[in-house]
């Protein structure tokens, strides 16, 4: 199945002025909305309430989340502990809350939580919370309450910037030994303008920025460059098998031969994250959506910003030769 002829000769590097000055548009725009505004932490990174509760008979998370949203706790997050009984429930302090939940200094007498929030602070949410919940269910209560403090989630961020990094710096390594290093240039300017353009528009829809949310950001560096590997494979591939041929023509060869898959890759992959998104719940919301951002932003920037790089840098024939003076294959070929 063909969506795009691979013997097409689409004119694709002719836009690559214009694209690539769009993607440093976007790219600060992006940057911009990042450090200005700022993402909109969840409770994974912020700290918040944990609690956790009981129902004698079997109880559906949508009916809990229903319920809390209903008294003010918009953004409750709901898990299930093994059974269809007992939920944990992470809330973060709303301004409602803000008296209950504000840190006080950690007394030596034992009475106030690590993060020193007290004891009377905390029950005092999982009171509102066991309201909220007794209004439809009465044979509900709460087994356990505490408070997960902000300097957990100051360390999860660190943690999450640091496993970015590392995951883009290895790709940049993998792809310097595999091809040359133009192309480790390439996909790493690559990976880097799709991860900022991703979480900029990300941002600008004001959703929390969780774990799974940094769980999808990781995958969207592993699915774009991916998908750069295969369009530096078919580079590499046709300059090796031809004598004659510019960088220009041949990259714009490699785009072509190579879109019917690049398209197919992203429809059948959006599939499967679409799912997340529009029937996950709110758990699974987050991935799905910088999942199918995160998969547009890659596959244009295939095709309109990492082979333009290339061209940019110069890439050659003579980059990719085998460094053999007397190969036989080579003087075999056309």
């Amino acid at each position: 199945m063909e969506l795009f002829k691979s013997e097409s000769n689409f004119d694709f590097m002719a836009w690559r002025k214009l694209s690539l000055t769009l993607s440093a548009i976007l790219c600060v725009l992006s940057a911009a909305i990042i450090f200005v505004r700022g993402l909109d932490y969840g409770l994974d990174f912020e700290g918040g309430a944990m609690i956790e509760v009981k129902y004698e008979q079997a109880a559906e998370i949508a009916d809990i989340r229903a319920a809390l949203q209903k008294a003010g706790f918009a953004n409750a997050v709901v898990q299930g502990l093994g059974t269809t009984t007992e939920y944990a429930i992470r809330i973060k302090p709303s301004e409602a809350h803000a008296e209950e939940a504000k840190p006080e200094p950690v007394a030596q007498d034992g009475d106030k939580t690590a993060t020193g929030i007290s004891k009377a602070q905390t029950d005092k949410i999982a009171a509102d919370v066991l309201k909220a919940l007794t209004v439809t269910r009465a044979d509900v209560s709460v087994t356990r309450s505490d408070f997960v403090g902000s300097s957990v989630g100051e360390e999860l961020r660190e943690q999450g910037l640091v496993a970015v990094l590392f995951v883009i710096l290895g790709i940049m390594v993998y792809l310097w030994l595999r091809f040359e290093w133009r192309f480790a240039v390439a996909a790493v300017a690559s990976e880097i303008h799709d991860t900022l353009i991703t979480v900029g528009i990300f941002a600008l829809t004001s959703r929390e920025f969780d774990l799974p949310a940094l769980a999808a950001v990781l995958s969207v560096v592993g699915y774009s460059i991916n998908d750069k590997v295969v369009v530096f494979d078919r580079v590499r591939e046709i300059f090796r098998s031809s004598r004659k041929g510019e960088p220009y023509e041949i990259l714009n060869r490699s785009i072509n031969s190579t879109m019917s898959r690049t398209i197919m890759t992203g429809l059948t992959t959006s599939l499967a994250v679409g799912t997340l998104y529009f029937v996950g719940g709110p758990a699974l919301e987050n991935f799905g959506l910088i999942m199918l951002i995160g998969i547009l932003v890659g596959t244009l920037s295939s095709v309109f910003f990492a082979n333009p790089i290339l061209l940019w840098l110069g890439v050659s024939k003579q980059d990719l030769m085998p460094r053999t003076k007397e190969d036989p294959e080579l003087a075999a070929r056309p």
